[in-house]
């Protein structure tokens, strides 16, 4: 993360302040500021402007008004879009740190911070002059009448971890290919104190992941199978959580070989989903949630070597499932299926699995949200939303009708790994449940998790999307 993030108990004379007010009474600003000042604060509250800057010889001060909204969730995420829109200022100002100090009946400080330090994130490692590239804000501090030291810790976990997702999105395959990532989520778990089992090629061999095998066939670099465990003492679930993390650490489509113009371009970021599980496991160790958590990363990439795996084969998988392939660029349905599979032997509580699956759920949501789908309860379900919401990362519900199921069906084989020409989106939902007997939810990120124009805080390129709401939801479920 490239903000350094602490709470401060005070601010001296020389601090840059963000003070974060309301309208109709800004008097408690008179103690910051002088008597022109405040006259002048009083016209602009008038005005309706958004914020107003005094800057001094000693520093920066500014006053931040935020608008409101009745739906809690858009309020929230007005606020993250005004700390993301400050950057500018500041950064026109060569501010280095600041402190934001709480002046509203109704406190924000959190999502203005969220904000802030996701909109001042940066992917400087492969620029040669990325200290002149470097956003000049180093730092934010929270005053302690703010927020509480746990929450700010909290949400500074949460933070990293996004920007952890971020920062392995953004890697090119030609340093993160399937042993690179494998090293680093070890990298990761040995410094957030969660635990790493990596399975090389000749145990994914041994196990007959057929799924991962016939993607891997075209490359000449090995796959790894990645196993993540937080395991607590105080953890409260007597069955685990498993996430389940597409690993495909670049997608040429295979043999039915991508059209390079928009498309294969990008597919580094065909490892979104496992950076989301990467992420989750950061932020809940950080956080020290007492829930017991399993993740599932199969990784390798997508070529079309001369061994690769043909359309028109049929593959066998983890569970013993014939798959005619239909199409090799709808491999991560199958590299998940036994990934799922395998996620059978920990009896678990609940599994969600996290992939940059179909152009049909980008075309069906676009980048404003996410698609799932889902055979666990009602209760699952509205928490889900609930929090998806709360954090803007909005999930759309689409049904598994059985009818779906149809599409998949194969005439000399189990099922086919393509459905028709429409929901896409759904019938690889359908896939992956064949491969399911707990409940589950899939989330096809597809559209979110990578951005070619940044929106708003959420920068361009890796978005970390899904590390904030599986946070929330696990937070809220392990209370």
């Amino acid at each position: 993360m490239n903000t350094k993030v602490t709470v401060s108990s005070s601010y001296k004379s020389n601090d840059n302040l963000i003070i974060l007010s309301d309208r109709d009474n800004i008097s408690s600003c008179a103690a910051i500021l002088d008597k022109d000042n405040m006259e002048y604060l009083k016209i602009a509250a008038r005005k309706e402007v958004s914020f107003v800057a005094f800057p001094s010889v000693k520093r920066l001060v500014i006053v931040q008004f935020l608008k409101d909204n009745e739906v809690e969730s858009i309020h929230r995420e007005d606020i993250r879009i005004a700390g993301n829109e400050m950057l500018q200022t500041l950064r026109h100002h060569k501010v280095d740190s600041v402190i934001l100090v709480n002046h509203r009946s109704d406190n924000r400080t959190l999502e203005y911070l969220e904000g802030m330090v996701l909109g001042n994130y940066q992917f400087l490692k492969y620029f040669k002059d990325k200290a002149a590239r470097k956003s000049s804000l180093n730092t934010i501090k929270v005053h302690s009448e703010a927020a509480s030291r746990s929450a700010v810790s909290e949400l500074k976990a949460v933070l990293e971890a996004t920007c952890t997702a971020r920062d392995l999105v953004n890697e090119p395959q030609s340093y993160l290919d399937a042993p690179q990532f494998s090293k680093d989520i070890q990298r990761i778990g040995k410094a957030c104190g969660f635990s790493v089992k990596v399975f090389d090629e000749k145990k994914i061999k041994a196990m007959k992941m057929g799924g991962i095998l016939a993607v891997n066939m075209g490359s000449p670099t090995p796959p790894r199978f990645n196993i993540l465990e937080w395991k607590p003492k105080n953890n409260k679930n007597t069955k685990p959580i498993v996430l389940v993390g597409k690993g495909i650490v670049y997608d040429t489509g295979g043999l039915s070989l991508k059209p390079t113009a928009d498309s294969m371009d990008f597919m580094k970021c065909d490892m979104g989903g496992a950076a989301t599980v990467v992420g989750i496991f950061e932020a809940i160790s950080k956080a020290k949630l007492p829930l017991h958590v399993i993740g599932l990363i199969p990784s390798t990439d997508n070529r079309p070597g001369m061994n690769a795996y043909a359309p028109g084969d049929v593959i066998t998988m983890y569970d013993g499932t014939t798959v005619e392939v239909m199409n090799t660029d709808a491999e991560g349905r199958l590299v998940l299926a036994d990934a799922l599979h395998y996620a059978k032997r920990y009896n678990p509580e609940l599994v969600f699995d996290f992939a940059t699956l179909t152009g049909a759920a980008s075309r069906a949501v676009g980048k404003e949200g996410i698609c799932f789908m889902t055979t666990a309860d009602e209760d699952t379900r509205r928490k889900i939303e609930i929090s998806g919401h709360a954090v803007y990362e909005r999930p759309v519900h689409f049904p598994l009708w059985r009818e779906y199921g149809d599409q998949i069906k194969s005439n000399i084989a189990d099922i086919k790994n393509l459905g028709g020409p429409s929901a896409g989106m759904i019938t690889a939902g359908k896939f992956l449940e064949h491969f399911t007997d707990y409940p589950w939810v899939h989330f096809d990120v597809a559209g979110a998790a990578y951005l070619k124009q940044a929106d708003g805080y959420r920068t361009k390129e890796g978005t970390g999307v899904g590390v904030r709401l599986l946070f929330d939801f696990l937070k809220n479920y392990s209370a």
